[in-house]
């Protein structure tokens, strides 16, 4: 697959010829439901938690006497059919996250890859680079390249003045490569990848 590279300013400066086992695959969205599922799990922070009986500050003895008062027999005042007892089977402290291969997530990341490609959802720039790293002048431009929802994939180091002028702007995410995730390229409408990001891609895929 031949794509334009453009630049910021919107000129064009070449083409770039994308990997096909990359980016040319048949989309599978088992695949790629899979990794959203464990990404998302591995998020959740898991702090919910509730009393139950063992952990009610309340006394322990018995509320009346076994027989003779008609009613039926109950024991601790902590048990959780009382108002102010402990709760039954509530939520506690817990991990959400769940297991995924490594060889999977790996699979899934390409297949989201190229369910951008086909959409044609996948923009590669020259360079992420501004000179003055004003948002003003950086959200110009996007508007200019039609960057209204985008992730921005730059390479292993991320130019600083440019990061300072995206992150004010809203539905603009900037990461390095190391950091690009399934879950985050089809949260946005375009996918924006420099050359950088494409020959680390290529390399880590190869």
């Amino acid at each position: 697959m031949e794509l334009k590279v453009t630049t910021l300013d919107g000129e064009t400066t070449g083409s770039i010829e994308l990997s096909a086992d990359i980016f040319g695959l048949e989309p599978r969205a088992d695949l790629i439901q899979r990794c959203i599922v464990w990404q998302l799990s591995r998020r959740q922070r898991g702090t919910h938690a509730v009393k139950n009986r063992a952990e009610i500050w309340r006394t322990g003895k018995k509320m009346f006497k076994q027989k003779g008062t008609g009613s039926a027999r109950h024991g601790s005042a902590r048990a959780p059919q009382f108002r102010g007892g402990g709760r039954a089977f509530g939520p506690q402290v817990r991990s959400h996250a769940i297991e995924l291969p490594k060889k999977v997530r790996a699979l899934a990341l390409r297949h989201a890859l190229s369910a951008k490609a086909k959409d044609g959802g996948i923009v590669v720039l020259d360079r992420a680079a501004l000179d003055d790293g004003k948002t003003k002048t950086l959200k110009a431009r996007f508007a200019k390249l039609g960057f209204e929802n985008a992730l921005i994939i730059d390479g292993a180091e991320l130019e600083s003045k440019f990061t300072l002028a995206a992150r004010n702007i809203p539905n603009i995410d900037v990461l390095p490569v190391q950091g690009i995730n399934v879950y985050d390229i089809l949260r946005r409408r375009k996918l924006v990848l420099t050359r950088a990001a494409v020959d680390a891609l290529e390399a880590r895929f190869k």
